[in-house]
């Protein structure tokens, strides 16, 4: 059983202000796998105090000395990719295929990318008589979420490296086991004192503290909606900078072509990829209403093939997070049975044959109205919602009619067409048939968020900008 019980602050290993500690559940065994130190504002106080220290010196380093640095990381990364897989199954349930491939490989390409950026981005230009500069915000409070914990972890802690800003990283409670090796990864790779800490604990304990704090410059979120306006709020007194990643309920459209069978197979597939457990997820299917029982037999055909069980062994899906995650799914999976949505594949309870563990069957409902609240409220595990249109501007109708934007989806072989359906979606990031990109911006409109993360412009939200006038005087006239 692991234990991690202590925070790693201005550059050590250091005992929590007062013990207090948590258990983290194997979801697939409902058994504990480790107990890990709970952290308090006390905590929050040192390491935020630790950031600002190293501030003042980290912000004056050079590109060169910040590339190199992230080199250092990438490399230690590498080393401890099977650590971090292992943690993975344990915290969340990933399958092993999951969790040792996309998972960890997530971070490192987002690693890599901010490498990339860095090497070419330009942080001052001059404009006129004007140097136009960009620099490093400050002291900055990165709460991540648990659903894919390497991504989220470097996608904010790489760029505020790479700009030159210092932080504290709140990893989840759910998933610590993976920030606790991420935090011994920055230590070996010889990140200086002060420059990353993290302190683990819930929400309340070190969350609230930590977007409140009067020497927090800015604050970066992922996770629900709820919190993502609980953290806003409590930061607002501060008047600093918020940015965050929320919630989605993403429209996969569908276009009516001969790719269409396989399209759906696809789209019910990368549903249930990490056990739908992804806000990005493309949760409603779109399809022509005139073909809803040919889209409904392809996932009847598709679902048996997405096996559940051991993520330790050769399984397509393993369980959700927790049980908390487990009852929300089945009320929700109800709730879709009463509201007279037909129910294709799926459905309430374990998979047969499993019973422990947090496994939901992979679902599929057809004949999804959009008011339903199956096809409103971000379910968050296994299960796809089918909607029929009438045509494309009902399906566009349809895809923006929530208050959500996050991520969008359009599959079909006339790419003039798909493109078209693309602009008008209204979501941070809108897919072509399964288009996936390290450079490209990342984050929502509406109710899923504001910011962008992913590429260059996850730098943006971490540097101020600043004018210098008069910095290139006019020339004297002769």
């Amino acid at each position: 059983m692991r234990e991690y019980l202590k925070f790693y602050i201005g550059g050590e290993w250091v005992e929590p202000a007062q013990k207090s500690t948590f258990d983290v559940v194997n979801p697939a065994t409902e058994e504990i796998a480790g107990t890990v130190a709970s952290g308090s504002a006390a905590d929050v106080d040192r390491a935020v105090a630790a950031a600002r220290k190293a501030f003042g010196t980290w912000s004056q380093t050079s590109v060169v000395d910040r590339v190199l640095l992230l080199q250092r990381i990438l490399t230690e990364y590498q080393r401890r990719a099977d650590d971090l897989g292992a943690a993975l199954i344990e915290e969340m349930g990933a399958p092993s295929a999951l969790a040792n491939g996309f998972q960890v490989a997530l971070g490192a390409g987002q690693l890599t990318s901010a490498i990339d950026v860095l090497e070419n981005f330009v942080f001052e230009e001059e404009r006129g008589n004007s140097l136009i500069v960009k620099e490093p915000i400050g002291v900055c409070g990165l709460i991540t979420p648990w659903n894919w914990p390497m991504n989220l972890i470097a996608v904010k802690v790489f760029p505020a490296l790479a700009t030159g800003c210092t932080m504290v990283l709140k990893p989840s409670e759910r998933s610590p086991f993976t920030g606790h090796i991420f935090a011994e990864i920055l230590d070996a790779a010889g990140v200086p004192a002060g420059v990353f800490n993290l302190v683990q604990g819930d929400g309340p304990s070190v969350g609230v503290p930590l977007s409140g704090h009067p020497d927090v410059d800015m604050v970066s979120f992922t996770g629900s909606t709820r919190a993502g306006i609980a953290i806003a709020m409590n930061a607002a007194e501060g008047v600093k900078r918020v940015t965050q990643e929320l919630g989605g309920k993403g429209p996969n459209i569908i276009l009516d072509d001969a790719a269409f069978a396989e399209n759906v197979r696809k789209g019910v597939v990368s549903m249930m990829v990490n056990s739908g457990q992804t806000c990005s997820a493309p949760s409603r299917m779109l399809v022509p209403a005139a073909r809803m029982e040919e889209a409904v037999e392809v996932a009847k055909a598709t679902v048996p093939s997405i096996s559940v069980g051991d993520p330790n062994g050769d399984f397509v899906i393993g369980p959700v997070v927790a049980k908390s995650q487990y009852d929300a799914i089945q009320r929700l999976i109800q709730q879709g049975i009463d509201d007279g949505a037909t129910l294709v594949a799926g459905g309430l309870g374990r998979p047969e044959g499993l019973d422990k563990g947090f496994y939901v069957q992979p679902t599929v409902f057809a004949d999804v109205k959009n008011d339903m609240t199956i096809a409103r409220e971000e379910i968050f595990g296994p299960v796809l919602t089918i909607l029929g249109y009438d045509n494309l501007d009902h399906a566009i109708e349809i895809a923006n009619d929530t208050e959500y934007g996050l991520a969008a989806f359009v599959a079909g072989e006339d790419l003039a067409t798909a493109r078209s359906v693309a602009r008008r979606i209204r979501a941070g990031s809108v897919a072509i048939n399964d288009g996936f990109d390290f450079a490209a911006p990342f984050g929502g409109y509406k109710k899923s968020g504001n910011g962008r993360e992913w590429g260059e412009f996850g730098f943006e939200d971490y540097l101020e900008v600043k004018g210098i006038l008069g910095y290139t005087p006019a020339p004297v006239a002769e």
